[in-house]
């Protein structure tokens, strides 16, 4: 029998072929696909191109629509992208449609609705739809016409990626996460290192991490040119999936839980003998909180060499971090001191369950009294949206997942990517910081 990794296992069992190769193209049924109110108009207008005869969805529930670039709507422009998205779902009742006040960060948002699975082959117009992962998961971005196949086909065109399997070892020293592990990686690897891989995250280091960490990593993946990240469905995965598709779960249950039959299998495992084009093998136990300078992920530096690096403002949340566990790091650290006071601080939860759930527990509380801003879930800074433009020769360093000149704002602006304990403290110091600055 074929030996093979988790992510070619995945790419089978959603083809028509009976083996299958790194190198060659498939034609792969998919489980799920999303766009935003960027990408999403692009592939509507390609969809409505379509002959009247052909012109329906391949599916209604497994079409995901959400608006969370440029809402709530900065112009009026960004308003008319939203409209399509809102018209487009209402003709042809995407089920999946979530509206300001429902809606958050789209990678964020799905997993906690339970549309995500273990196993499943995911599409998305966005480069970070690598983010299921996390879940066992072959996910990864593509661009809006091959949305707009898989609109009307429930398809899409996929090259079978390579994989290298990337090895952890070692116990993480507080205040390092899985932002600190996949900077470290990025620094190594390159942002070309994996270019149309799969990044197979594995190790001590993984297996003990909590799924938020997890999500991190996988995140990033494209940071380094991957195809896809992703990390062996377990116990701790699994454990994740019956709770977000739990009666008592504070979020609505989307989707039955009828592939995933609470039990591990073989098949979201890669195989002992299976291939790999490279391994590569890291012992964490020396690693410190990191920092990516500008302008590559892939600039790595220890944070407590940049600690006279000074900043205007800093950024908690986007999809690779605006979780509920990197607020609770970040308000152990701000509770009871304030943001320096030539330093913006601005939160945004990724969704409104976290939002909600980081009201309950006292954080928003916490942040306001720091002198923070806490925003409603949106994108917009992360890609120089709104919520938190960068004028000329500002610097910002933020939890999000790209520091390309410009990515912020003005060209001549800087950013630094970091982890929520790291921006938290460098807020209060009003330069780059660790956590042992401050408390």
């Amino acid at each position: 029998m074929q030996a093979l990794t988790i992510t070619e296992k995945i790419l089978l069992a959603h083809s028509n072929k009976k083996e299958i190769y790194p190198g060659e193209f498939i034609l792969a049924d998919i489980d799920f696909c999303l766009g935003n109110d960027i990408t999403a108009p692009l592939a509507i207008k390609e969809f409505e191109k379509l002959p009247a005869a052909k012109r329906r969805v391949f599916d209604n529930k497994k079409i995901a629509l959400i608006p969370d670039h440029f809402t709530p709507n900065k112009d009026i422009k960004s308003a008319e992208q939203c409209k399509l998205l809102r018209e487009f779902a209402k003709k042809y009742e995407i089920e999946n449609y979530f509206e300001v006040g429902r809606m958050g960060i789209e990678h964020a948002l799905l997993p906690e609705l339970g549309l995500v699975r273990p196993g499943d082959l995911v599409i998305g117009a966005d480069s970070h739809t690598c983010t299921y992962g996390a879940l066992g998961a072959f996910s990864t971005g593509v661009g809006s016409t091959d949305l707009a196949f898989a609109f009307a086909s429930g398809k899409c065109w996929l090259k079978v990626p390579q994989t290298i399997k990337f090895i952890y070892y070692g116990r993480l020293n507080k205040w390092v996460s899985g932002k600190d592990i996949i900077l470290h990686t990025i620094g190594d690897a390159g942002v070309s290192g994996c270019l149309y891989k799969s990044m197979e995250f594995s190790g001590e280091v993984i297996e003990k991490l909590g799924m938020d960490d997890r999500f991190t990593i996988c995140n990033m993946a494209i940071e380094a040119g991957a195809k896809n990240g992703i990390i062996e469905a377990d116990e701790i995965t699994l454990d994740y999936v019956k709770q977000v598709h739990s009666p008592q779960s504070t979020v609505h249950r989307k989707r039955k839980l009828s592939t995933v039959n609470c039990q591990l299998s073989t098949d979201l495992k890669s195989d002992k003998n299976a291939e790999y084009c490279e391994i590569k093998e890291y012992d964490l136990s020396k690693l410190k909180p990191l920092v990516a300078c500008p302008d590559l992920p892939s600039n790595v530096k220890p944070a407590e060499e940049l600690e006279n690096v000074r900043i205007d403002q800093v950024v908690i949340g986007s999809c690779t971090n605006g979780r509920l566990s990197d607020l609770r790091i970040a308000a152990e650290i701000l509770k009871g001191k304030e943001v320096h006071s030539d330093v913006r601080l601005i939160i945004i939860p990724a969704t409104q369950n976290i939002y909600l759930q980081g009201l309950r527990e006292g954080l928003i509380e916490i942040f306001i009294e720091a002198k923070a801003v806490v925003s409603t879930p949106t994108c917009g800074p992360c890609l120089g949206g709104h919520m938190g433009i960068l004028a000329k020769g500002e610097r910002a360093i933020s939890t999000t997942n790209r520091n390309f000149k410009g990515r912020m704002g003005d060209p001549e602006s800087e950013v630094f990517l970091a982890s929520p304990a790291v921006a938290a403290a460098s807020a209060i110091k009003g330069k780059i910081s660790v956590p042992e600055d401050i408390l």
